[in-house]
């Protein structure tokens, strides 16, 4: 049986993937401001993160495959690529506790806003996702970032954001399907003292 004939679970990351290593390429992150840049959502609106109060959480994914087209050549190999759809769902499941801790959710990639509603309609996706294309945030806040086929995506992080603030960076994230946990974790321990 071929590895296009057998069916793959897109919610979990397969075993003996490569895990992403701490590069130190966040460490400026925390406490920076963030800047003034419009991106466009799925629900229609540009959203404009320097400019929203009390707790945002972005978490910032490479791509989200489609089921109908196979993912770049070599996908597999990169450190932290694979699990865009489990750490998506992740939030869409975390979502609610994630409310009641006072916190709204953002997803942002570095794909048009048409391809980022395929993947947040089939994955019931019930917080908008912020499309980078132009990757004008990236750069602004230095993001870390490598190419696929042609492609410059962003590497899997999550921010904290308090009052337009950074306030907490997860990097590197793995497995992609518990970033949400933990980031339930970090908001109650932080609610908590």
């Amino acid at each position: 049986m071929s590895s296009m004939d057998r069916p793959e679970n897109v919610y979990e990351v397969p075993q003996g993937r490569p895990e992403p290593e701490d590069d130190g390429a966040c460490d400026h992150l925390p406490g920076m401001r963030m800047p003034s840049v419009s991106l466009m959502s799925t629900e229609g609106y540009p959203v404009d993160l320097s400019t929203l109060t009390g707790t945002t959480v972005v978490y910032c994914y490479p791509l989200t495959g489609k089921p109908d087209q196979d993912l770049p050549p070599g996908w597999d190999d990169i450190p932290g690529a694979r699990g865009c759809t489990p750490q998506s769902c992740a939030f869409r499941d975390h979502h609610a506790e994630l409310k009641e801790l006072g916190a709204r959710v953002f997803g942002l990639s570095t794909q048009d806003t048409a391809y980022q509603r395929e993947a947040a309609g089939r994955l019931h996706l019930p917080f908008p996702l912020l499309s980078d294309e132009n990757l004008e945030f990236a750069r602004a806040l230095g993001l870390p970032t490598f190419e696929a086929e042609g492609m410059i995506l962003i590497k899997r992080l999550t921010l904290v954001i308090e009052r337009g603030e950074i306030e907490h960076v997860f990097y590197p994230v793995f497995p992609p399907g518990r970033n949400a946990e933990e980031v339930v974790r970090w908001l109650s321990e932080r609610t908590a003292s």
